[in-house]
């Protein structure tokens, strides 16, 4: 007769929500059913908190629920005005430090910062546009890279490193002078091994890296935010795609 395994859980804006150990509080919020908004988090890979989107209240303290583990007994608070306000500020201050030109942009209607910021219903920047000058490269024969839509989530970073074992992109600077950079001795994409078929073609939550001919392929009024809340979208189990190769 196998051991007994005792339920645990953690109180989430009221609710009883289960756990296991070694789960986050990200974890256990997103099996339970229960959304909090999210950026950077991606179950596929280890947690890092870069876009601070998911803070939560844990017994009156301020944590990142994807990189905080779950332990009995705590009271998670979540969906306050008081966190709402900052997440919203929080992607208000995303939009000014880029250049993110929505209705030009080809991932428009299928970018997660566009769809979180309608979930929290960012009206306006609020703030004073940075106006960066940022790279864009298009060496590469199949993939795009704009830098003025890189939120610097380290997806692509993580996704290059642990699953495609390439290495192709990493961060440098410090402070607002942070920024993706490609790992070749002339930084272009193009003199890289980087590949359509990778996973870090694919994890970008903006349209920093783009697919080559394949931009309108799916009209906007047909994407994936034009029909559905982001929170309905990233509940669900992840789904890779294979992109087209021409």
């Amino acid at each position: 007769m196998g051991a007994l395994v005792m339920s645990k859980a953690i109180t989430i804006d009221g609710k009883s929500v289960s756990f296991i150990d070694g789960q986050t509080i990200m974890d256990a919020a997103l099996a339970a059913g229960v959304y909090i908004p999210h950026l950077c988090h991606n179950p596929e890979f280890e947690p890092h908190g870069n876009c601070k989107l998911c803070i939560v209240s844990v017994n009156g303290r301020n944590m990142t629920a994807c990189t905080m583990p779950a332990a009995e007994d705590m009271v998670v608070a979540s969906n306050t005005p008081e966190l709402d306000s900052d997440r919203q500020a929080l992607v208000q201050m995303l939009f000014v430090e880029g250049n993110h030109i929505c209705p030009a942009c080809e991932a428009s209607g299928n970018c997660q910062l566009q769809a979180a910021a309608y979930y929290l219903k960012m009206l306006s920047p609020h703030f004073m546009h940075f106006y960066p000058p940022r790279e864009v490269d298009a060496s590469h024969p199949d993939i795009f890279l704009d830098l003025n839509r890189c939120i610097l989530c380290e997806l692509c970073v993580r996704a290059s490193r642990e699953v495609d074992g390439k290495n192709v992109f990493g961060i440098s600077g410090r402070g607002i002078g942070t920024h993706l950079v490609v790992n070749a001795a002339s930084g272009r994409l193009g003199d890289t091994n980087f590949a359509v078929t990778d996973r870090a073609a694919q994890v970008c939550p903006t349209g920093a890296i783009l697919i080559k001919r394949q931009g309108y392929k799916i009209p906007i009024g047909q994407r994936t935010f034009d029909h559905k809340k982001i929170s309905e979208v990233q509940m669900e189990p992840v789904k890779r795609t294979e992109p087209e190769h021409e």
